[in-house]
């Protein structure tokens, strides 16, 4: 299953299930069993934001520390594996940025 976030002032991103509903839980707007379709209103975005950028924060600060660490024990590739949410969350900030400042909606759904 696929998510995608659509706004009418940037280009639409599509996330797969687990990535999707990561980046919902951030934003508070995730509800088990609920349907996976919603709509995040401009007055909503500066706290979408927000969180989602500390959600980053507050990896990229235990991806570091898991560094430091691996590397404290002697061992080699001391980089965390996958995918950072910085990462996936590149095009949704860019998104949620344009569509504030524009005043328009972003909908999703799969």
């Amino acid at each position: 299953m696929l998510y995608k976030f659509k706004s009418k002032v940037a280009s639409d991103v599509i996330m797969l299930e687990p990535n999707g509903r990561q980046i919902l839980q951030i934003w508070g707007k995730f509800e088990e069993g609920a349907p996976a379709k919603g709509i995040l209103l401009p007055e909503d975005m500066p706290a979408a934001q927000a969180a989602l950028e500390a959600a980053i924060a507050e990896e990229d600060a235990q991806r570091a520390q898991a560094a430091l660490n691996a590397k404290a024990n002697g061992e080699e590739d001391s980089t965390p594996a996958g995918i950072a949410l910085r990462q996936r969350a590149t095009p949704i900030l860019d998104m949620l940025r344009r569509s504030l400042q524009a005043q328009k909606e972003i909908v999703w759904g799969t």
